[in-house]
């Protein structure tokens, strides 16, 4: 009795050891999903898109000699760049960051009105934010001129 105890001791424990990483996945599979909703709730993949988008826009507009190569400039970023070459490492990412928890009330938010407003909102007031850092810096420059020609030399 003693040697079935101990192996059905014995037995739990590997059952256990083995099917550890299951569970395990099992987590992350269901953490990878809510991953997966938050993106699709903040519009991830149309952002990374929109990125691309812009660099090459700002390639052409600096060097419009590129304008012949245009298709082999967005193959070349979608290969590195793109939605499809970032999304698992994104996603690996937001999984190390966030637990399953917050990620699902992150969705809960994002899925609300004002949670969608943000998503189209916050873009815009960060470049008004930049705009107005640059317009502050541009403004004061002369000060920090003055600054570093009193400042003594070493």
């Amino acid at each position: 009795m003693s040697s079935l105890r101990q192996l059905t001791g014995t037995s739990a424990l590997l059952l256990t050891v083995l099917l550890a990483p299951l569970a395990v996945a099992g987590d992350n599979s269901a953490k990878r999903q809510e991953v997966e909703t938050l993106f699709r709730l903040t519009q991830m993949e149309k952002k990374i898109q929109e990125g691309v988008d812009s660099i090459v826009a700002r390639e052409l507009q600096q060097n419009p000699q590129l304008q012949k190569d245009r298709k082999a400039l967005e193959d070349f970023l979608q290969k590195y760049v793109g939605w499809d070459a970032l999304k698992d490492d994104i996603a690996a990412m937001y999984m190390r960051t966030f637990s399953e928890q917050e990620l699902k009330e992150m969705n809960a938010f994002y899925i609300t009105p004002t949670g969608q407003k943000v998503i189209s909102v916050v873009p815009e007031l960060v470049q008004q934010r930049n705009r107005l850092a640059m317009q502050r810096l541009q403004q004061h420059i002369g000060e920090l001129r003055q600054t570093i020609q009193k400042k003594p030399s070493p």
